[in-house]
């Protein structure tokens, strides 16, 4: 699984790189790593989530449509359509804002 997840960075990024080849647009290309990066970022902060299950998987969800509208929409079609590629930002949030509430329920008496 975890080769298959570094074939799919290396893809995309090729065809980032691929699409610059094609375009010599340097401004798209530094725009499209920069929020692959963030994408990229956001999916290893969300794994603090794995203690609720139904946040972590809306989390992961959010995450791949994250990647594929950068790929789809931004790469090919050259629409930036930025509230998708911080959508998991609000789970993150939720997440922080039930821990509060709820408290960790880890904590030592």
């Amino acid at each position: 699984m975890k080769s298959l997840l570094i074939v799919a960075i290396l893809a995309t990024l090729s065809l980032m790189f691929f699409k610059y080849q094609k375009d010599e647009n340097f401004r798209k290309l530094l725009i499209s790593l920069a929020t692959f990066g963030m994408i990229i970022a956001l999916a290893i902060t969300g794994n603090l989530m794995r203690s609720v299950i139904p946040l972590f998987i809306a989390h992961e969800i959010l995450i791949v449509i994250a990647w594929g509208v950068l790929l789809i929409m931004y790469v090919f079609k050259g629409k930036y359509y930025w509230w998708w590629f911080l959508s998991p930002l609000f789970t993150i949030g939720l997440f922080f804002v039930l821990e509060f509430l709820g408290g960790s329920a880890h904590e030592l008496v």
